[in-house]
């Protein structure tokens, strides 16, 4: 069999695919799994496999491949129960599934798309075959994705861009937002942003280089005004989503202070507070020093009636909420 597919079975790694996609291969035969390994490795995917329903529903439960090419007759949970415990969980509702079987009866093709199946391929499959149909299913899965993904930014400021910094399509909130990185862009504002601003162009291009760490934000502050972008997602090869907020800590801490009868510096202190942020974060953030910041503690602490910082960040995230 070949060597290098992965069964994440027994592997807790869902990330060795890069961008390559993924097919979970589900067959009891391990002739037919070392052959069709072969021949979608030949063609650039990346190959998980599982020999029997069980083992292929704990792998989706660690990782949601771009296809499943299930075969239908196997001990204990076939592939048609399979199928349909799978498509229970949300996350593989639009999960292609591809069956592969020798039952070519009416009714046991009719039972493969009661299930959620989309399509079969006969036994004994042909490899190019199957290739063919599993390209065409992963690229209207990828575009269903991506429309899905569109379709629920409206109400978010929100951007499609490319690599270089294009602008692929944004709504009017993203365009709003894009100019107030750019005073002279606000003089314009029935022209749409046609890239992003060059802050914002820096930290996308160097979260690129970084290999696109999930993890990154982008952050600046202008009088008070505290602006970040998010990458949402990578749906498509090549374009990416960037949600666009902004925060006025200015506004909040003013807020704050005025709920709880706080002065300016410890609603400050409360702000942070709530947003995870330790004493000496705080201290590098409004500049005192730590001792300080703790004599702020101790009196917003009895101004809110709580004895423990956890206490007091809930407060002030429930206060916000009300806001």
């Amino acid at each position: 069999m070949a060597e290098d597919y992965v069964d994440l079975a027994e592997t807790a790694a869902p990330d060795f695919a890069g961008h390559r996609s993924v097919v979970l291969i589900v067959d009891d035969t391990p002739d037919n799994l070392a052959l069709l390994s072969t021949t979608l490795q030949a063609d650039d995917y990346a190959v998980l496999v599982a020999l029997n329903g069980e083992a292929a529903l704990k792998c989706l439960a660690r990782v949601t491949p771009d296809v499943v090419l299930m075969d239908a007759m196997m001990p204990g949970m076939d592939g048609f129960e399979t199928c349909r415990r799978l498509k229970l969980d949300s996350r593989h509702a639009h999960l292609p599934v591809i069956f592969m079987t020798a039952l070519t009866q009416t009714e046991h093709v009719v039972q493969g798309f009661r299930v959620g199946g989309i399509d079969y391929v006969t036994k004994p499959v042909k490899p190019n075959e199957v290739c063919a149909r599993i390209a065409a299913h992963v690229q209207r899965s990828k575009a269903q994705r991506y429309a899905d993904a569109v379709l629920g930014l409206d109400a978010r400021a929100a951007l499609i861009a490319a690599a270089d910094g294009t602008i692929r399509w944004l709504n009017p909130q993203a365009a709003l937002r894009l100019r107030r990185y750019s005073p002279a862009a606000q003089h314009d504002a029935a022209q749409a942003p046609a890239s992003l601003p060059p802050p914002l162009q820096q930290w996308f291009s160097a979260w690129l280089a970084r290999g696109c760490d999930a993890q990154a934000m982008f952050e600046c502050t202008t009088q008070g005004v505290r602006r970040t972008a998010r990458v949402s997602g990578n749906p498509a090869r090549g374009e990416w989503i960037l949600i666009l907020e902004e925060f006025d800590d200015t506004a909040h801490a003013g807020s704050l202070g005025a709920q709880f009868g706080l002065t300016t510096r410890e609603a400050e202190v409360l702000l942070w507070l709530s947003r995870g942020k330790t004493n000496r974060d705080i201290g590098e953030i409004l500049s005192m020093a730590p001792r300080t910041v703790n004599k702020h503690l101790e009196h917003l602490f009895h101004k809110l009636h709580v004895e423990t910082r956890s206490a007091a960040a809930a407060l002030a995230v429930k206060a916000a909420s009300r806001a």
